[in-house]
């Protein structure tokens, strides 16, 4: 019985995160995902305005002037960025699911059509919150 030996292959190793450069496809993979999760979050915010606002005429002037705030104009600004997004991104997702936009010159496409889309909606958004 022979033993099998163990040979240990050496690997680049660069956990230098200033040196790091992912491709266009990676960072909107990424963003999608980080998207996500601020609307996921966001849902909580959202729906705690609209009971205050729903819960009486005090309620609802308390709730306007929360949203009447920059900070909070601004939240929300950032909340419709990420939800647009986040459903841009998941658009692209389907068509690549169905075999659009696979390879890597059209992925690249794609990835840049996509956020070219999102600064469109969130100019918009910007005018609708303002």
């Amino acid at each position: 019985m022979g033993h099998i030996v163990k040979v240990k292959k050496p690997r680049p190793v660069n956990l230098d995160l200033q040196t790091i450069r992912f491709p266009i496809t990676a960072i909107a993979s990424i963003v999608h995902r980080v998207s996500g999760v601020i609307t996921f979050f966001s849902v909580a915010i959202l729906l705690w305005l609209l009971s205050l606002s729903l819960s009486s005429p005090s309620g609802f002037e308390a709730a306007a002037d929360i949203v009447d705030s920059f900070f909070a104009k601004f939240i929300l600004w950032g909340i419709l960025t990420a939800l647009a997004y986040h459903i841009v991104g998941g658009i692209r997702h389907l068509l690549m699911d169905m075999k659009y936009f696979e390879e890597l010159e059209s992925g690249n496409m794609s990835a840049k059509v996509a956020f070219g889309i999102t600064a469109v909606l969130s100019v918009l958004a910007w005018g609708l919150v303002w």
